[in-house]
């Protein structure tokens, strides 16, 4: 560990840094089952309801930019309240949402505010552990982050079934207010702040960008989200206006997926014990290439099918994760709110950019996620070739 365990302790850390990891998956997840009905209730097209997924995300990543640096000069506690509070007062605003130009602008807002908290939140991780031990303690925030995904739309359906979806935001408004609390009793983790004025605090993005081995990395571990946000967008519409499933039952075939992918941390700390890690990595490439082509030729006889193709294509991708931003932030001896926040940003950029590439033909979704996932696959099994033996690479890799 670099510096002073938070007054939280060990354990206590573990759930401050879990909580708040989990914005992300809770804050879109929770209101996927309600997608369907929204476009209803709020009379309004597909399309538009959409927007309020890639508003969010293409918000969000911009967020990670702003926020990132700013970590770095006034310190990671400060930009996670003010990012907390934003969040709070913008749940509340969607909850009280009438019309959809209304809920996007309040989700817009609740990015920005909850950009500010996973950003703080993986600068906190880099400064506080090294090396394997930064890697198990990733691996155990993911897989215990998972469960939102499980949990979020189960408890969405049930919101939905006994009110309306204006009582998933208020929901969130609660999750957001509680974690403030938690944030209230954490004690700074950066030792040296940066002391440059505000403007070239942002300009660090552009020192962290500058740097190769960096990039190169980014490109490979930043593209395979794009097909998780692919399947988000498309998932509520497959199971429900697809296969006819009712919101409660979609709700338990997304708690599917998220419970597979549960155990890809856990998968990868086991076997990077026993096979090198850059196999790992290249297998899991192109196991999600070979999803890509059943789920195209057989993905549309069953929603149980679909579903057993979906789980493996999510853990493939949550398997390299780990590993992935470890040598990312390796790359960086200093700057770790910037490096998080480009890391961050190109994952969410990739992500929205899948969301609007798999509903470009919304009557054949299935197929348009089986060519992302095929694509992805095989673009990043192409980009991890080329770099997995390079010095900067190989020297950070954990060895069995």
């Amino acid at each position: 560990m670099n510096v002073k365990q938070p007054v939280l302790g060990p354990s206590g850390t573990l759930f401050f840094l879990v909580i708040v990891s989990a914005f992300p998956p809770l804050t879109t997840d929770l209101y996927l089952p309600a997608l369907p009905t929204m476009v209803e209730m709020l009379n309004t097209t597909q399309t538009m309801v959409n927007l309020t997924l890639s508003v969010y995300f293409v918000t969000y990543a911009l967020g990670l930019l702003f926020w990132g640096p700013l970590s770095e000069k006034f310190g990671r506690k400060p930009i996670m309240l003010l990012g907390l509070g934003i969040y709070v007062v913008a749940s509340m605003l969607c909850a009280m949402a009438n019309n959809v130009e209304m809920l996007i602008s309040a989700r817009l807002v609740q990015a920005f505010g909850g950009s500010a908290v996973t950003v703080v939140a993986t600068a906190i991780v880099k400064d506080l552990y090294d090396g394997r031990e930064r890697e198990k303690i990733m691996a155990t925030i993911m897989s215990l982050v998972i469960i939102a995904p499980m949990v979020a739309p189960v408890l969405g359906a049930f919101l939905l079934k006994i009110g309306s979806w204006h009582m998933m935001f208020i929901a969130l408004a609660i999750f957001g207010a509680l974690s403030t609390v938690l944030a209230c009793g954490f004690r700074e983790t950066i030792e040296q702040r940066y002391t440059g004025s505000v403007l070239r605090s942002w300009g660090r993005l552009a020192v962290v960008s500058n740097n190769p081995r960096f990039i190169s990395l980014l490109l490979i571990f930043t593209l395979p989200p794009m097909t998780l946000m692919s399947f988000l967008a498309a998932g509520s519409y497959i199971y429900i206006d697809g296969f006819g499933l009712s919101e409660q039952t979609f709700s338990y075939a997304f708690a599917f997926n998220a419970f597979f992918a549960s155990f890809g941390p856990t998968i990868y700390i086991k076997l990077s014990n026993r096979v090198k890690v850059s196999n790992i990595i290249s297998v899991c490439y192109l196991i999600l290439m070979f999803i890509g082509v059943l789920t195209y030729n057989i993905g549309h006889l069953s929603p149980w099918l679909f579903a057993c193709l979906a789980a493996p294509a999510t853990l493939m991708v949550i398997v390299t994760r780990v590993p992935g931003i470890n040598l990312m932030l390796e790359q960086q001896t200093s700057d770790t709110g910037s490096a998080v926040a480009v890391i961050q940003f190109c994952s969410m950029m990739a992500g929205a950019i899948g969301m609007t590439l798999v509903t470009l033909h919304p009557d054949n979704l299935i197929h348009s996620l089986a060519i992302i996932q095929f694509s992805i696959g095989a673009l990043a099994s192409i980009m991890w070739y080329l770099a997995k033996n390079k010095a900067y690479v190989v020297d950070h890799l954990t060895t069995p």
